[in-house]
């Protein structure tokens, strides 16, 4: 009788738990990626020993009242093509667990979290990037009033999934946060026009110092501030960050200290909008573990000051990737959009996007450094000391037009430099320059169905080589000489020359669509290279679930995303696509 009892009460009591559970809230979404690879020598793609590729996860979110749980599960077998070596296996990776009520957020397990700009600290994941440095451990967020927040964050970064199981860095990261909204905390400031948001940020790691040569700091930090500034139309915000001696492989082990700033200005009206950014960056690869390199557990994120490209022969081709141990990046664009019913405007109004974007690299000061000081500082560099060595520069403007109820045209125009020997994408030496244009229209057929087409052409300057002679030695030397585009003569192409691109995108209903893409490598120096990419796709979309199957060519190049790349091969075969939320 007891024994019924307790099973009677035992019952009872998951009863009821299983009834909270239920009164709980599930989100969440699912993402599987399936390639079945060919081997094609003409465009340098391989089939791999299993032939077939998958990426799968799925994320699960749990909320109950102040609860909340989380976790993902993850699946490489094996990677697909172009994902880092550190993703292999199924299992867990993301778990965690929280209570949050008005004043207190506290979170065990996998963390995602920024501190301002990110310049000090940064995690965060992007599967589509084959990126996730999460912090294992543990995050406290407290409000003692609305408008003012500070956060701490302990524990180590994830550096692979392998096996299935999440791999950590060797370093410990530890750091706090803290912002202050001057209109909401202060009565006096409620009512002015003037809006002032301040942050400040420390963030540490700690390694063990296991290098037999070198003495190197077990204890690294980095601390800065911030300001943000609204008054009517204009806004500005900027952040600085300083990163103590910090001797790594990114930095060839000087001990220089490192600082990063980022400062935006922008105004807008109705029709008219313009943003201002400026960047200083110096010796700021900020990871868990000195000996890392690539996208390997990075602290800290240095966001890019160049436009996000949609466009693949802009985007892949030539992209340019973050520089860490230093650049000084600028940043321009205006919109603006005539008035519907001007001459410009037209019936239904034309919009003007003008962007330019650049690099260099800071200048290093070495006059008055001692290369037998002990400190180990090998140059001195100020906030914004700016050198003429170009890593990217980056003209772009685009047209945007609607002629009828159901015709748009965007027209587009982008002119890039690429040092190559600093943002390396292929095997040439020197600056990469191109030119692209872009035309892309979008026809609405009737309420269901449209067409929308691109028409891309990239062109790459020339190269060749030029002698000239010294008048005042006799010497003669060899140089390169770069072309415009349209040069007709016979010099050397850059990489693999001009490239073409055409798609056709017909949206059938609601639910499907089909769409044809040929790349055309029509430069290729060697006649016998210039293949063909024919890529065709069909998709079945139904409310949050979308299904795609592919076939075709797909040419090498580089997926970024912020000025975070990863490369992706040249590949021939069958992908298909599922994802779903919920």
């Amino acid at each position: 009788m007891k024994k019924l009892t307790l099973l009677l009460l035992l019952g009872g009591s998951i009863g009821k738990s299983f009834a909270q559970v239920n009164a709980g809230n599930f989100t969440g979404n699912a993402e599987s990626t399936f390639q079945y690879l060919n081997s094609d020598s003409l465009i340098g793609a391989t089939q791999p020993d299993s032939k077939g590729l998958l990426n799968s996860y799925m994320n699960v979110f749990y909320t109950q009242g102040n609860f909340k749980a989380g976790m993902r599960f993850e699946s490489y077998l094996p990677r697909i093509q172009g994902y880092p070596a550190t993703f292999d296996g199924t299992g867990l990776g993301m778990r965690y667990v929280g209570y949050s009520n008005d004043f207190v957020d506290i979170t065990l397990g996998s963390i995602y979290e920024q501190f301002g700009s990110g310049l000090a600290f940064r995690t965060y994941e992007n599967m589509g990037l084959g990126y996730d440095n999460q912090l294992d451990g543990a995050r406290v967020k407290l409000t003692p009033k609305k408008g003012f927040t500070i956060k701490g964050v302990y524990g180590y970064l994830r550096y692979a999934f392998l096996d299935g199981r999440i791999v950590h860095s060797d370093g410990l990261v530890r750091g706090f946060d803290g912002e202050l909204h001057f209109n909401e905390v202060f009565k006096s400031w409620a009512a002015k026009k003037l809006d002032v948001t301040i942050g400040g940020s420390f963030v540490s790691k700690y390694q063990r110092d296991t290098n037999d040569d070198l003495i190197l700091p077990e204890n690294v930090g980095c601390y800065g501030g911030r300001l943000r500034l609204k008054y009517g139309k204009v806004a500005f915000d900027g952040e600085y960050v300083f990163k103590g001696q910090d001797p790594s492989e990114d930095n060839k082990y000087n001990y220089n200290p490192g600082h990063a700033a980022v400062f935006n200005l922008g105004y807008s009206q109705k029709g008219l909008g313009i943003i201002l950014s400026a960047k200083s960056v110096d010796n700021m690869s900020f990871r868990a573990d000195r000996t890392k390199q690539l996208q390997n557990v990075l602290i800290n994120y240095l966001p890019s000051l160049n436009k996000t490209h949609t466009y693949n022969l802009v985007a892949s081709l030539y992209p340019y990737a973050t520089q860490p141990v230093g650049e000084m990046a600028f940043q321009g664009e205006v919109l603006y959009t005539f008035k519907k019913g001007s001459r410009f405007g037209g019936k239904y109004g034309t919009t003007i996007d003008l962007n330019y974007s650049s690099a260099y690299r800071p200048m290093r000061h070495t006059s008055g450094i001692d290369p037998l000081d002990s400190t180990g500082v090998t140059y001195t560099s100020g906030l914004f000391d700016i050198s003429d060595s170009l890593y990217w520069r980056d003209i772009n403007f685009n047209i945007s037009k609607k002629f009828t109820k159901n015709l748009n045209v965007i027209v587009s125009y982008f002119n890039i430099t690429l040092n190559n020997d600093v943002a390396t994408v292929t095997k040439e030496h020197g600056f990469i320059r191109s030119n692209v244009f872009v035309l892309e229209t979008g026809y609405k057929i009737n309420h269901e169905q449209s067409l929308r087409t691109e028409f891309q052409f990239l062109f790459v300057n020339r190269r060749d080589s030029v002698d000239i002679t010294d008048p005042s030695t006799n010497q003669v030397s060899t140089v390169e000489k770069d072309y415009p585009f349209y040069y007709t003569g016979s010099p050397v192409p850059v990489d693999k020359g001009d490239w073409s691109t055409i798609l056709v995108e017909y949206t059938i209903n609601t639910n499907w669509f089909v769409s044809v893409m040929d790349q055309y490598n029509f430069g290729n120096p060697e006649k016998s290279h210039r293949a063909h990419h024919p890529y065709l796709s069909v998709g079945y979309i139904r409310e949050a679930t979308r299904l795609t199957v592919s076939y075709g060519r797909q040419r090498a190049g580089l997926f970024c995303v912020g000025g975070v790349c990863r490369p992706v091969p040249a590949s021939n075969g069958l992908t298909i696509s599922f994802t779903h939320s919920f």
